[in-house]
């Protein structure tokens, strides 16, 4: 009989042969899972499947970089960080992500990253992120150029090119305006802030002094809410000129504005001009927050005294009164301010409130005043919110709802509006509409401290 004699080493090699088909087959399969899990969103899973993938066909080194994304997509960026890590090369994609996770491991690196890949392939993305890190570090001459880079690439971003033509105003005011240009181009909504901005390089420029210059340009940082920036425009101010009391006053401001105490620069200010009427105010409002409102009515009182025909000042004299009590002196203030500003619709506003917050003739003074800022600042929805919380507060009910609704339709965002609107269907009985207005400020991202308000409503109103 024939026997077959068979060779050990072929038996080895099929076995080996089999083994490798195997895992072959074995990282087909989790390469295509990957593939089909990324497709339906599930990131986490594909993450893992592109990882095992990556182990078997170890040669491919661009798998750990998939998994690497795919983990970053599912917001798990130590796992994202650590298959970017086992990559030599990265694409744009991979970088980007790779950046990403390590912003949001709060890693001391990340800035390192970003450049390493911003240095590796020009990307608007990876300067995007570059300038995010700059101005978390409060880094505004590198934020600047990384948004002047981002910018050239991609010329689109409607945020960067506000954001750079916001810096640009404070280090390059000349370059600054067509960069706000292009940004109100892009977002018309940012045009209210780049109005601001654009007004005050014109004062800027008309000052003698280069202090009062970035003083001046401080002061736009503040109205459009950016006091970060504002503060570092006052600092510079005060390296400037050490004796302008002004820059010390509006400095200790922004430190206030940014979680800082104030005190320092603001006793410094007073000691340097206790006759500047800037000085007076911004000390009020340091101890309007502190809720020292004798103190605060002083300061206004004498900054009022310095400006008699300053409408400002006035106004917050009359606000001082209110809070210490005195009602009648604060409603000849407030009615003192639209005296003296009776075209500027945000003192009748103001009287308005008073009025209404006070229940202070409202029918003689408090109406009237509301109808008259409407009447000049028509399609301002905070005004518009005003005299609906006026019809309101005098049980003109249906008013109440068009005006608000006016408002609203103006300015989806304008949270007071949804309160008052809110309000104003209660005291009809339609709880449903007004369920629904609070559910929307309650829930929405950006309310502050309306959100906080309509929680409170809810639990009162419907428990």
């Amino acid at each position: 009989m024939l026997r077959w004699r068979i060779n050990p080493y072929w038996v080895a090699a099929l076995l080996v042969l089999a083994a490798v088909a195997s895992m072959i087959l074995s990282g087909v399969s989790a390469l295509k899972r990957a593939e089909e899990t990324r497709e339906r969103g599930e990131y986490k899973e594909a993450a893992e499947f592109y990882e095992r993938a990556a182990r078997i066909f170890f040669w491919r080194d661009d798998l750990y970089e998939q998994a690497g994304i795919a983990a970053a997509q599912a917001d798990d960026f130590p796992a994202a960080d650590e298959y970017f890590a086992k990559s030599s090369t990265l694409t744009e994609e991979g970088w980007v992500w790779h950046c990403t996770a390590r912003i949001q491991l709060d890693d001391a690196s990340a800035l390192a990253v970003c450049s390493d890949g911003a240095a590796q392939v020009e990307s608007a993305r990876l300067f995007a992120l570059l300038a995010y890190i700059h101005r978390d570090n409060k880094d505004w001459e590198s934020e600047r150029l990384a948004l002047e880079k981002q910018t050239r690439l991609d010329s689109s971003d409607a945020y960067a090119a506000y954001r750079l033509g916001l810096l640009l105003t404070l280090f390059d005011p000349q370059a600054a305006i067509p960069e706000l240009s292009r940004a109100s181009t892009l977002n018309p909504k940012a045009d209210s802030a780049i109005q601001t901005l654009r007004a005050a390089l014109a004062v800027s420029d008309l000052q003698t002094s280069e202090s009062m210059k970035k003083v001046v340009i401080g002061q736009a940082f503040g109205l459009v809410q950016d006091w970060e920036l504002a503060k570092f425009a006052f600092e510079q101010a005060v390296r400037l000129d050490e004796k302008n009391a002004e820059a010390w006053a509006w400095l200790g401001e922004a430190k206030q504005q940014t979680g800082g105490d104030g005190t320092e620069e603001l006793n410094r200010a007073l000691s340097l001009n206790r006759q500047s009427a800037d000085v007076r105010a911004l000390r009020a409002l340091y101890w309007s927050r502190r809720g020292k409102h004798e103190q605060m009515l002083a300061e206004y009182l004498i900054a009022a005294g310095i400006e008699p025909d300053n409408p400002q000042w006035q106004a917050g004299v009359g606000e001082a009164y209110s809070k210490t009590g005195d009602l009648v002196a604060a409603l000849k203030a407030y009615q003192r301010a639209v005296e003296l500003a009776p075209a500027v619709p945000d003192y009748w506003r103001l009287l308005a409130l008073f009025c209404a917050d006070y229940n202070a003739q409202l029918e003689e003074v408090g109406l009237p005043a509301a109808q008259q800022a409407a009447l000049l600042a028509p399609e301002d929805p905070v005004v518009l919110d005003t005299l609906g919380y006026l019809y309101l507060s005098t049980r003109r009910f249906a008013s109440a709802e068009g005006v608000l609704l006016s408002a609203i339709e103006r300015s989806p965002e304008y949270f007071p509006a949804h309160i008052h609107l809110a309000m104003t269907y209660l005291a009809q009985g339609d709880r449903a509409a007004a369920y629904n207005s609070l559910v929307f400020a309650r829930d929405s991202e950006g309310a502050g401290v309306y959100a906080e308000t309509a929680r409170q409503l809810l639990e009162k109103y419907f428990p």
